[in-house]
């Protein structure tokens, strides 16, 4: 919440553009123990603000001694994850014997974000020179203070990746009888969950892509249906071929973002048919097989923006 402690103004016939705050009695409001006025909610630029005025400084950020002006973004609870408003804020304060405001003249952009959803200047106007009637900003004790917000474009493209604190890895065996008679081009194991989300194991017996013909193709897959809306998942996981007879088995290790459009992943040519039919390989034993799976989900990736 700090801010620069001097910053230039300029004054102008205009008011404020966007609101303004009229304090009648301002003597009362800073005698009494109240350290801040908020103003009502006001919306300009798609957003909702509310102004915060600290009759004699926000002492938080050094600030005594002076008038500290503040706008505030509320209603942040409506907006989405990651969110972010980028905009040019300006503070004026009305100076009655000039018929003006005086108001600041900042060009650079604000950042408001869940980190920090307010900014101002501590030391806006001194109470000195406030308090002075000769210098025009009290008149009858009244006062009269604006903010002018312009929004820029706060669309953010990105992910935002939550990783899983304790993740569980999930095995999965598939035993696949009667290879010598599969007269599908593609098989699908059983489902099982892992990560609370629903997956199963592709097999082309005789290869997929650049495996037709030269290679069995495996490739974990998974079902969308359970996967929410514009997110994907972090996984990591293991494809295996088991070999029976002497356990030197085939398998690769992968990490790869699932999603509605990526949703399997694997290798087409994962064992050449000449050597998982081979008999000395173990892979295919009473015209049997075997394929494994452990699935890792890491985390969730979900997009900040659409």
């Amino acid at each position: 919440m700090s801010a620069p402690v001097l910053m230039d103004k300029k004054g102008r016939k205009a008011p404020p553009s966007h609101y303004s705050v009229k304090i009648k009695f301002f003597s009362l409001l800073s005698k009494v123990s109240f350290e801040k006025y908020e103003s009502e909610e006001f919306e300009e630029g798609g957003y909702k603000w509310r102004l915060h005025i600290y009759p004699t400084g926000n002492k938080k950020v050094d600030g005594q001694g002076h008038v500290s002006i503040y706008l505030m973004l509320s209603d942040r609870s409506s907006l989405p994850v990651g969110w972010e408003v980028n905009a040019i804020v300006n503070f004026s304060a009305y100076n009655f014997l000039e018929n003006e405001y005086v108001t600041t003249q900042d060009a650079s952009i604000r950042r408001f974000n869940v980190l920090k959803s307010e900014w101002g200047i501590s030391k806006f106007i001194d109470l000195e020179t406030f308090n002075d009637p000769s210098k025009g900003y009290l008149f009858d004790d009244t006062c009269v203070f604006g903010a002018e917000v312009f929004v820029f474009n706060t669309t953010i493209k990105g992910d935002c990746l939550s990783m899983i604190q304790k993740p569980v890895s999930v095995f999965h065996s598939w035993k696949f009888d009667k290879y010598s008679s599969a007269s599908l081009n593609k098989y699908k194991s059983q489902p099982f969950v892992a990560g609370n989300y629903k997956w199963n194991l592709l097999l082309y017996p005789k290869g997929d892509d650049k495996g037709r013909g030269n290679s069995i193709s495996l490739f974990l897959a998974l079902d969308a249906s359970t996967l929410p809306t514009n997110t994907k998942l972090c996984v990591n996981f293991i494809l295996r071929v088991k070999d029976q007879i002497s356990e030197h088995h085939v398998e690769y290790s992968y990490c790869r973002a699932f999603s509605h459009i990526e949703w399997n992943c694997g290798y087409p040519q994962f064992v050449s048919l000449t050597k998982f039919k081979d008999s000395n390989s173990g892979f295919l034993v009473k015209d049997s097989c075997i394929f494994e799976a452990e699935v890792t989900v890491l985390g969730l990736i979900t997009h900040l923006t659409e």
